[in-house]
């Protein structure tokens, strides 16, 4: 099969063997594949990944291990990204699967992030635990957003929403737009702070109100009681804590490859609660999709073939490009999945 690797920060479109299945395994067809900012970082060092890249897809049962997970072959599917205990076929659980968050699991390998192939091939492994059907009437186009749209809706998770009657969301790139998005369908209204104009346009579409970064009203102290922090970039926390209100909350969503310079007085002095936040729950996504109340579509800039993976990484990288997908040339348009 084709697969994009990342090698000593390079990336390569290469040919290698399909992946064998483990029990409880299934093989899925991609369909497509989103290029994440997490993907970017791994090219520049983090978590020194070498293998194949890619997180977020939606693709189509082929094939399956056990006898008994035949009924998923022909699915359509997205996946979570964390294998753990229950995956990986550990009979003893560790102290993390227990407790219910599989997402720390002790033994935890991340797809195309840590230990595991990801999604840019025009195959993957993974557990039948981790997969969830894609409903029908949520086009493929819509479906490769459910893990970063997951990893939105789990600030409602973490956030008593009702607390709150606004929000700001610093930040205005692929993770930050559907965060905004996630926050207003929960009925917040909504402020992105942002440096692009053409991406700041999009938020306001979507009945999002935006500043830009360089605004002095952007810049006001103690104006939202939930800030949620998503540049990809180590100088958002300052400008977050500034603008929470004494008591507030913070949500910390950006990972990036180095350290932040980070003064921590403002969080004792102000009392702030920072929240840090990652993968988030597929079913409340996928309900989010097949309702219509957050249609992301709007964020995708362009579509390449997987062999052309080496050019759509740097162009995802350019000012102003959204959400890039990538397309293996044999996962036609046509709908050859099961639908649910």
């Amino acid at each position: 099969m084709l697969a994009a690797v990342t090698r000593r920060n390079r990336i390569a479109v290469v040919q290698k063997p399909v992946p064998r299945l483990r029990p409880g395994w299934a093989l899925v067809r991609i369909r497509l594949a989103g290029i994440c900012n997490t993907d970017i970082e791994i090219l520049r060092g983090y978590h020194n990944f070498d293998g194949t890249l890619g997180h977020e897809f939606v693709g189509e049962v082929a094939s399956v291990a056990s006898a008994k997970d035949r009924a998923w072959i022909g699915r359509r599917v997205v996946g979570e990204i964390n294998l753990a205990c229950a995956g990986l076929g550990f009979r003893k659980p560790c102290s993390y699967c227990r407790r219910g968050i599989p997402t720390h699991c002790a033994r935890r390998r991340v797809l195309g992030i840590l230990g595991h192939d990801g999604a840019f091939a025009e195959y993957l492994a993974l557990p039948i635990v981790n997969l969830h059907r894609v409903p029908a009437g949520i086009p493929d186009e819509a479906a490769v957003f459910t893990e970063p749209l997951a990893a939105a809706c789990e600030i409602l998770e973490q956030v008593n929403i009702r607390a709150h009657r606004e929000a700001a969301v610093i930040g205005d790139g692929k993770l930050a737009q559907l965060i905004a998005r996630v926050l207003r369908a929960a009925r917040l209204r909504v402020v992105m702070i942002g440096k692009h104009t053409s991406k700041l346009r999009l938020a306001h579409l979507a009945d999002i109100q935006t500043e830009r970064v360089s605004s002095p009203r952007a810049h006001r102290s103690n104006q939202f009681s939930l800030t949620v922090e998503a540049t990809g970039s180590p100088l958002g926390l300052a400008l977050a804590q500034h603008i929470t209100v004494p008591r507030g909350t913070v949500v910390l969503k950006s990972t990036f490859h180095g350290a932040a310079n980070v003064e921590t007085w403002p969080i004792v002095v102000k009392e702030l609660t920072v929240i840090g936040s990652r993968c988030g729950p597929f079913p409340r996504a996928l309900a989010l999709l097949r309702s219509g109340r957050v249609d992301p579509r709007p964020l995708i800039s362009r579509v390449f073939s997987l062999k052309d993976a080496a050019k759509a990484l740097p162009y995802a990288q350019q000012p102003g490009v959204m959400k890039v997908l990538l397309r293996p040339a044999r996962a036609g348009s046509q709908k050859s999945y099961r639908e649910v």
